[in-house]
């Protein structure tokens, strides 16, 4: 048997839901109907009051099928809608890794299309960020699980104790796996990780931001490593469940957006544009990193990669881009956040 794409699996899923909404309702009904009858039976049917009853309990049932019209409709009209609606999750991921980052990416929520941000925990820039975060409390926060430290000349490292995770300076490792252009012993995988270290370490990063910040609504993985093997994402997938936390993101597309780091802010829009024009109805996710080209930001990079702040800073300009926002109101894209399309449980 063929399997079924996202978008059908997607419309399965909302036929399903509407059809549990009118059983919800239809149940909701006959209990309120049956209800007075089967606690007061003498008033339904004895003598004169059986005629009152009778006149009572008509109008009752006209009342309740005129709500159950309404209500059903609502709800079939609202899943149609939901399936030609073009929804947009622009998230902007490291905030806490720097100051220029974290001023970018609420700067590209106050006056963009973020919607949703990745607080890292870890880092030297969080309480900054936190408080950044506190007073704007619509701004939808995820937890980005943090095990690498990846700038040459900028390093962080865990909250616990975990030697398995770190190198002799107790920095957490630069990449997820052993990469040739980097000096020997700088992958996360090869250099003897524990998972009960990784446990204890992911654990309280998600309870200090959950602390610090309160809209807290999802866990992601930074550059991956959180979730590079089988053993690893489950135990992201438990302590989501743990916490109540979303981690999965079903029914959801990858933004596409065809543009090089070394693209400028006009060529970055202009492609952000393009990209925005070509949707069609569903849930993407978009992510990138905001900064600001900035003299911190500027000393900030590794091989093969430091023009940092100039590639952040044309995200930043993408984001709050006039043009941008022009266009997606146009066409009626929804930008919405994780706790809209998968609330915390």
């Amino acid at each position: 048997m063929a399997r079924k794409s996202k978008d059908q699996r997607s419309n399965i899923r909302n036929a399903r839901y509407a059809g549990m909404t009118w059983a919800a309702l239809i149940v909701v009904a006959v209990g309120i109907l049956v209800y007075p009858v089967w606690v007061f039976p003498k008033f339904f049917w004895q003598g004169r009051v059986m005629m009152n009853g009778g006149t009572v309990c008509s109008r009752v049932v006209g009342v309740l099928l005129a709500v159950l019209v309404l209500a059903g409709g609502s709800a079939l009209a609202q899943t149609d809608g939901d399936q030609g609606a073009i929804k947009l999750i622009v998230r902007a991921d490291d905030i806490g890794s720097c100051h220029a980052a974290n001023v970018a990416c609420i700067q590209s929520y106050r006056e963009g299309i973020a919607r949703s941000v990745e607080v890292m925990a870890p880092c030297p820039w969080f309480n900054e960020a936190a408080k950044m975060l506190r007073e704007n409390p619509g701004y939808d926060v995820g937890v980005h699980l943090t095990l690498t430290s990846e700038w040459a000349s900028y390093k962080w490292g865990p909250l616990t104790q975990a030697p398995s995770l770190v190198d002799a300076n107790g920095h957490f490792y630069p990449t997820t796996s052993q990469r040739k252009s980097f000096p020997p012993n700088t992958g996360f995988l090869q250099c003897g990780w524990k998972i009960d270290e990784v446990e204890k370490e992911l654990r309280a990063q998600i309870e200090l931001a959950k602390k610090q910040i309160p809209q807290v609504s999802h866990l992601s993985s930074h550059m991956g490593t959180p979730t590079c093997t089988a053993e690893l994402r489950a135990l992201v997938q438990k302590l989501a469940a743990e916490y109540k936390l979303t981690f999965e993101t079903p029914g959801s597309k990858r933004f596409r957006w065809s543009v090089g780091s070394d693209a400028t802010a006009a060529q970055r829009q202009a492609a952000l544009i393009e990209a925005l024009e070509g949707l069609t109805p569903g849930v993407y996710i978009l992510v990138e990193h905001p900064g600001l080209d900035t003299e911190e930001m500027r000393a900030i990079g590794h091989e093969g990669y430091w023009n940092v702040a100039a590639h952040r800073d044309a995200v930043t300009k993408a984001f709050t881009s006039e043009k941008v926002k022009e266009v997606i109101k146009q066409r009626g894209i929804q930008l919405v956040s994780y706790s809209d399309v998968w609330p915390a449980r």
